[in-house]
């Protein structure tokens, strides 16, 4: 009841609804209707009760609920099913049970916070309560395992596209998936596999992006390189809001890949990126080497040129643009 007493105020934010309308439309007293009202203050909606008019949503919540987030969600598949904790071990973590359990292509898994959230390379995530969006997306996608890290290209580009649009930052792309503002980080995206041979049973991309997190918020290790979207712009974000147009873009640039190919998400890669053309260096569990990252090759593998001279395919390894050292 208190969901519905919600909605309704959602569907009349800014205008005024009597008690009496909202009793007689969900069929409880106004007693009810009150009583779910304060509980609605108390989650952080701001509402305004008058005597004479009824209730008036003034601001949404900064809360990630199915109904937050669904309210307003325009994709065909893409959330649909979604699963949102207060707390979790790792986002991407409860995806694999879910998937596993059969959930279905487009299920998203949503955190407040994560204890183990995890990052690239078996690095931690740090993932503080109500400051980020910590969210893991299941894909089914009917392509050869191989071609499985050409959707981390696709997340890449929908996140990078859907924040530029939302915030108006100049959000960059480092290879492969590091979303960057100037030369801090705002955003991760981790994917995972579970495949035989020839088929994939399922993929999961957990993205974590720095909202409101003020410097105070990062811990020690990454407050010199972490930035998040409140700091860059001065504001304070409805993570519930840029959830929906990150899922909306996602799943524009998930149709476009299987209808245009990867040949159109490395096209829209290559606009967005800050890797190519800069020195950079490479490191890998061989060790590390210093070039120039030239080009992106059809499978999404990074061309650095060597100061001898040769180039290096990298399909993986943790890449840092020279000039931060």
């Amino acid at each position: 009841m208190k969901k519905a007493v919600l909605q309704l105020l959602l569907e009349q934010q800014g205008k005024y609804i009597s008690g009496e309308e909202m009793s007689n439309l969900l069929q409880v007293s106004r007693t009810a209707i009150w009583k779910h009202i304060r509980s609605l203050k108390e989650d952080g909606y701001q509402i305004s009760s008058s005597s004479g008019k009824g209730y008036c949503l003034l601001e949404r919540a900064d809360i990630l609920t199915p109904t937050e987030i669904k309210t307003g969600l325009e994709t065909e598949f893409l959330g649909h099913n979604l699963f949102c904790y207060a707390t979790l071990d790792s986002t991407n973590e409860a995806a694999k049970r879910e998937a596993l359990a059969g959930a279905p292509e487009g299920t998203v898994i949503v955190a407040e916070q994560q204890e183990q959230g995890k990052g690239r390379l078996t690095r931690n995530w740090f993932s503080p309560s109500g400051l980020g969006l910590w969210f893991s997306v299941i894909l089914r996608p009917e392509i050869k395992p191989a071609q499985a890290a050409q959707l981390t290209f696709v997340s890449a580009v929908a996140v990078c596209k859907a924040l530029r649009a939302v915030t108006g930052l100049p959000i960059m792309i480092k290879w492969p998936n590091d979303l960057l503002c100037g030369e801090h980080k705002v955003c991760g995206i981790l994917t995972e596999l579970s495949a035989e041979i020839e088929e994939i049973n399922y993929l999961v991309v957990g993205i974590g992006i720095n909202v409101n997190q003020q410097k105070q918020d990062f811990s020690p290790e990454i407050k010199d390189t972490a930035i998040s979207l409140a700091l860059a712009t001065g504001r304070s974000w409805q993570r519930a809001e840029l959830l929906r147009k990150i899922l909306g873009e996602y799943e524009k640039q998930y149709q476009l890949y299987f209808t245009k190919g990867f040949r159109q998400t490395l096209f829209f890669w290559r606009e967005l990126n800050t890797t190519l053309g800069k020195e950079v260096v490479v490191s890998t569990r061989e060790g590390s080497f210093t070039g120039m990252a030239e080009e992106i090759n059809e499978d999404g593998c990074l061309l650095v040129r060597k100061d001898s001279g040769e180039v290096e395919v990298l399909l993986a390894g943790d890449v840092s643009l020279r000039r931060n050292f």
